[in-house]
């Protein structure tokens, strides 16, 4: 995707892997389904929970994947994944990669990690279905692989311990509750990432979903609109939206960059900005809010955030599965509201800080500013 959110389907063939973590697999899947209805109490990023009881005393070495290293979110994630294992006193080494776009490389990384002896490999799969090999035999080796923030359909205990990822429905029924509740009537639109993204499509069908319950508000677009999350072609979908429908009152994205670019689109076009409902964001776009605040001319906004700490829950989830301790939090993650317009609650802006910074982080603030300092 954006190097945040890439979501891929994947069928892969049948292969044993040791028994004992094939075991700890399925109970973490077990627990994934007693779990699900208390998701939205259990797996909100802003209740993180405490990894101190799940260390175990097995010495652990953890491996930590990255398919494109080096923007600011992904070095956020890489200190979260540091923050949270410095409560574990037993991990001995953390390993980091990164392919730089090149998935040979990823796969070869992932190797590489299991001849080091990583007992623990958290990784985003960038690639898809060319990194399941690799992730299939550091399972046999041994290793408890879990992948976090992109949807990969590999087999729970064969091709990783659990795949933790955001709840893309529920936040499309979130999103729709806010539309019905603060829009209450009028047109919505959905921008979403590339071409067949499965991501977007879930979040726009969770969109969907939710909407049936506000019959006054209209989805305009049977299908996402594509904007490969790049700022230039989001904004001239959303010229095109413009031109196309004479009046629309929302729009939803699954990228706060995309949030962003549709906004300047309408600014630029000198319309008043729509209700903007996104997830993701980035201090770039919650400063433009607040300076639009600031003139007068705010528009209604709504983001879920705390993405950065989906790590966290992989980084939980794969400690528990090595040490074996029970870790009962559900791997379907929710995001929290970090700006709501209709409620008051203004994000955080950092003028200091990058452009594409995420600050609704769990990282202290000394932790997060080194970071930005990298």
């Amino acid at each position: 995707m954006f190097d945040k959110f890439p979501v891929w389907q994947i069928a892969a063939p049948k292969m044993h892997i040791p028994q004992a973590l094939r075991k700890i697999a399925l109970l973490a899947l077990a627990g994934l389904i007693c779990t699900t209805a208390n998701a939205a109490d259990d797996s909100l990023t802003n209740r993180q929970g405490d990894i101190s009881p799940l260390c175990g005393t097995k010495p652990m070495i953890v491996g930590v994947s990255d398919g494109y290293g080096g923007n600011t979110w992904r070095k956020t994630g890489l200190a979260e994944v540091k923050d949270e294992l410095s409560r574990c006193k037993n991990v001995k080494r953390i390993i980091y990669s990164n392919a730089n776009g090149d998935p040979q490389k990823a796969n070869s990384d992932i190797n590489s990690m299991v001849a080091q002896g990583v007992n623990v490999l958290i990784m985003l799969p960038d690639f898809g279905a060319v990194q399941l090999p690799a992730m299939r035999s550091a399972m046999k080796a041994g290793v408890a692989v879990v992948p976090y923030s992109a949807q990969i359909s590999g087999v729970v205990g064969r091709d990783y311990v659990v795949n933790v990822t955001g709840d893309t429905r529920q936040i499309g029924v979130l999103w729709a509750d806010w539309l019905g509740t603060t829009l209450k009537k009028g047109n919505v639109v959905f921008l979403g990432g590339s071409p067949g993204a499965a991501g977007s499509q879930n979040f726009m069908d969770g969109l969907k979903g939710g909407l049936k319950k506000y019959p006054n508000l209209k989805l305009l677009n049977d299908q996402f609109v594509v904007t490969n999350w790049n700022p230039v072609d989001a904004q001239k979908a959303t010229a095109g939206l413009i031109a196309q429908y004479p009046h629309i009152d929302a729009i939803v994205t699954d990228y706060g960059v995309t949030a962003l670019a549709a906004a300047k689109a309408f600014e630029q076009a000198h319309l008043p900005v729509p209700a903007i409902v996104t997830i993701a964001s980035d201090n770039e776009l919650n400063c433009h809010y607040l300076s639009a605040k600031k003139a007068g001319t705010a528009f209604p906004y709504y983001t879920l955030d705390g993405t950065t700490t989906y790590v966290r829950f992989a980084v939980r989830h794969g400690v528990a599965a090595y040490e074996g301790t029970p870790d009962n939090e559900s791997p379907a993650v929710l995001p929290f509201a970090y700006a709501d317009s209709a409620k008051g609650l203004d994000p955080k802006c950092d003028p200091t800080a990058p452009p594409d910074a995420d600050l609704s982080s769990a990282l202290p603030p000394e932790k997060l500013k080194a970071v930005f300092e990298q």
